[in-house]
């Protein structure tokens, strides 16, 4: 491992903050947690800098005293909070290591701010959108929202050289043509639909090598590109427009990682990497292939496919039929609602069930009201892969009896 990256892989453990071993927390809990580090620290400075629609504080922390700007925001989909549990442990290691060398160097040289939660009235509900039903992140032109209103205005007192845009992606993305699940997926938003290339993207590329070469060694070959189609209403896209280098990393998944613990120290390890060569300008002797050699955002892949089975629907006949399925959640298999019934057999899943000889058996959530099927695409899944056809000699549930 270089040697930044196994420093930093050991500094997380000491500087992790307890309290948020869940994906899922409310946005009182997670300031609950962070106030004692915030009030303990001459360093740190929170402020509220907006509220949202149904009156929750956004805050925005910031640290350093430099001349190079650096603003960071997470959260902005309220389901995504893999970096907003990393950025609490990043405040935590700012505030409890003040003689680090590195810690030092972001003091003399950046001036960092975080919103590590952008949008609260989301993240209570563990939702993409705000209490409005409003992608946060496709409201950077019109800003209609309170929430969008808030980071527009941190952005333009701020005025920062760049910027970081963090977020979670579906752990279903692949990288490249591969089977590998995407881990991390980097990427320099363009910031026109040319898609130019100015010194101001040239930097984020380079800044995006910095985090390749730091996370490789913690997730192997599982780095992707996200796709760099300009979106005129996105945040990432419009800073650039609007004079910063912004870098986008999006978490996916990791095996048997379901709250996403290992990607947190990931983002935190990749994260601190970053800032510390925008402070000491390393990044600007980065080579340019490590972002352009980076693999793609590849295809993605359903949860699971019931391969082969007899399926025992109410009022049908029995009939062979491949059953695909996909989870709200697929890191930890709830919600599982069917995408696809019949000959799959081309079909591709993160985990395949060998049905063949065996029974699906649909449950009480496929009877409709006047006793027929209710089976088929977007129906909540509520099945029983047995061994004969009345269920009693069970092999998988799926759905309400799991």
């Amino acid at each position: 491992m270089p040697k930044l990256t196994t420093e930093l892989r050991a500094l997380h453990d000491v500087a992790r903050v307890s309290g948020l071993d869940q994906r899922r927390f409310a946005p009182d809990a997670y300031w609950t947690i962070l106030d004692p580090i915030l009030n303990g620290s001459a360093a740190l400075a929170c402020e509220r800098v907006g509220e949202s629609a149904e009156g929750r504080p956004i805050r925005m922390v910031s640290f350093g005293e430099g001349e190079a700007g650096v603003l960071a925001w997470s959260q902005m989909h309220g389901d995504e909070s893999t970096a907003t549990m990393a950025l609490a442990d990043i405040l935590s290691f700012l505030a409890r290591h003040p003689e680090h060398a590195l810690v030092r160097a972001l003091s003399r040289r950046l001036s960092l701010h975080f919103v590590p939660m952008l949008n609260p009235d989301g993240a209570s509900r563990f939702q993409r959108h705000t209490a409005a039903g409003i992608d946060v992140n496709r409201d950077a032109r019109r800003l209609a929202t309170p929430e969008g209103r808030a980071l527009k205005s941190a952005h333009d007192r701020i005025r920062p050289a760049f910027g970081f845009n963090l977020h979670d992606q579906s752990p279903r993305f692949r990288v490249g043509n591969s089977d590998r699940m995407a881990a991390i997926a980097l990427l320099a938003p363009a910031h026109n639909n040319e898609a130019e290339v100015s010194e101001r993207r040239r930097a984020a590329m380079r800044v995006c090598g910095v985090v390749r070469t730091a996370v490789e060694p913690l997730v192997g070959e599982h780095v992707t590109r996200y796709d760099d189609a300009f979106n005129r209403r996105a945040f990432g896209d419009l800073m650039g427009a609007w004079g910063a280098s912004t870098i986008l990393i999006e978490s996916g998944g990791w095996p048997d990682d379901p709250q996403k613990q290992r990607l947190r120290m990931v983002n935190f390890v990749g994260i601190l990497s970053a800032l510390g060569s925008i402070a000491d300008g390393s990044f600007a002797e980065v080579d340019l292939a490590l972002y352009d050699g980076l693999p793609p955002n590849g295809r993605m892949v359903s949860d699971l496919l019931l391969a082969g089975g007899t399926l025992i629907a109410p009022r049908l006949p029995p009939m062979v039929a491949d059953v695909l399925i996909e989870y709200d959640d697929p890191l930890t298999r709830s919600g599982p609602t069917i995408v696809e019934v019949g000959d799959l057999a081309d079909g591709e899943a993160h985990e395949t069930v060998a049905a063949d000889g065996l029974f699906v058996i649909a449950g009480e959530e496929h009877r409709a009201a006047d006793g027929s099927a209710r089976i088929g695409p977007g129906v909540p899944a509520d099945l029983v892969v047995a061994r004969d056809p009345t269920g009693e000699v069970v092999v998988r549930r799926i759905g309400r009896d799991r």
